[in-house]
């Protein structure tokens, strides 16, 4: 479970084209003053160290960073932020090291390949990546073991801007870099989606790059191929949350909280521009569902690799409706096979390709329908000892 801060809510200091932020903003609910008291109770309430997201969330004031980060050092005796990196300063540096705060960086190449993450001219734009490369590498440089997230689109990984973007990554695990996320574009404008989005052959293409990369450099990490390997293996425990049946009224896996303390959602599943009251109890309704639809018909009946997916996550649904299964269905499909022939490769027979895999989806299935949360690490356990039970 992440529990992600946002004091500013999506106010952010630039204008990346695709964010899938934008509807709140379009819907000027972008900000509202924060209370750092009620923040502080509804931390204690979810009962875990927090990250500091956004938007963006280095606006806020130095005093009240130290104020948030001191406290939870104390408290839980770690901190996190998820930033542009654009506004990282001297004095944020040091509270990074005396509040033990993890970095992660958002940032999607260097230079042009940067480009998308717009600060209102070209200029402006290319002097904020310049600032975000930085202190990224400086964050390398003084030994703070920082995370990268990098979308995947046409800007940076489309044509002969792939093997650049997988140069820079080369260039920035030899400064010590070694925790990658990549994301496929995400937008509800039709526009931006036309204009910026890889098509399913080039989403396709980049991310076997960069599984080829791992392969290249030993220590490599990218959580996107080791989560699909675990979970072909059927082991769940610590992946990504769009792999894990998640309930969009109440995302489990991300809890929100806003800057009066109020819960929200992670915002992947916010279409509508508002962040709805998040409900109590997740529901898995998406996932028998889709189990039990026809593939032609947005779900994923006969799909072997349903239970590792799920229909992956409901922010990225067909036609934005998170009862369909992801849009990049086919792309994942790809991945999942390539991973899966591996596996196969060194004698180790993937969950996707057992005798036993339509059993540990039933039980998945009934488990849903009586609205529990089960995990495949678990299903497959019991299946397991059931079955060594008949044998007996």
């Amino acid at each position: 479970m992440t529990i992600e801060v946002r004091p500013f809510s999506v106010a952010c200091n630039i204008q990346c084209l695709y964010c899938y932020q934008n509807p709140q903003r379009d819907a000027a609910n972008a900000s509202a003053p924060y209370d750092l008291v009620q923040i502080k109770k509804a931390v204690e309430a979810e009962g875990g160290a927090f990250t500091l997201f956004g938007g963006e969330p280095l606006l806020l004031p130095l005093k009240d960073l130290e104020d948030l980060w001191s406290w939870g050092y104390r408290r839980f005796g770690r901190n996190s932020v998820q930033t542009n990196g654009t506004l990282i300063s001297d004095e944020h540096i040091a509270m990074f090291r005396k509040y033990q705060v993890h970095v992660g960086i958002s940032l999607d190449g260097p230079g042009e390949l940067n480009d998308v993450r717009w600060h209102g001219s070209l200029s402006k734009t290319r002097e904020s990546t310049a600032r975000s490369e930085s202190s990224l590498e400086r964050l390398c440089r003084e030994g703070f073991r920082p995370s990268l997230i990098v979308t995947l689109h046409r800007g940076n990984a489309a044509g002969e801007k792939l093997p650049a973007l997988l140069q820079w990554i080369r260039d920035l695990n030899s400064l010590g870099l070694q925790a990658f996320r990549l994301h496929l574009l995400e937008s509800e404008s039709l526009e931006i989606r036309a204009g910026l989005g890889l098509s399913e052959g080039e989403n396709i293409r980049a991310l076997l790059a960069f599984l080829a990369l791992t392969r290249e450099i030993p220590g490599l990490e990218i959580d996107l191929f080791k989560d699909m390997r675990q979970l072909l293996l059927g082991v769940d425990k610590g992946v990504g949350c769009v792999w894990g049946a998640c309930d969009p009224y109440t995302t489990s896996a991300v809890r929100g909280i806003e800057g009066q303390g109020q819960r929200s959602n992670c915002g992947r599943t916010n279409k509508d521009g508002i962040d709805f009251v998040k409900a109590t109890e997740p529901g898995f309704e998406r996932y028998v569902a889709l189990y039990h639809t026809p593939q032609d018909a947005g779900g994923c009946k006969d799909c072997r690799f349903f239970l590792m997916c799920k229909g992956q996550c409901p922010g990225t649904a067909i036609d934005g409706d998170w009862r369909n299964r992801t849009e990049h269905c086919e792309v994942w499909k790809s991945v999942f096979k390539v991973l899966e022939s591996d596996l196969a490769t060194q004698g180790i027979e993937p969950l996707s390709l057992s005798s036993n895999r339509q059993e540990i989806e039933c039980q998945a299935v009934a488990r849903w329908s009586e609205g529990k949360y089960v995990s495949l690490t678990d299903l497959l356990a019991n299946t397991v000892a059931s079955q060594s039970n008949r044998n007996i």
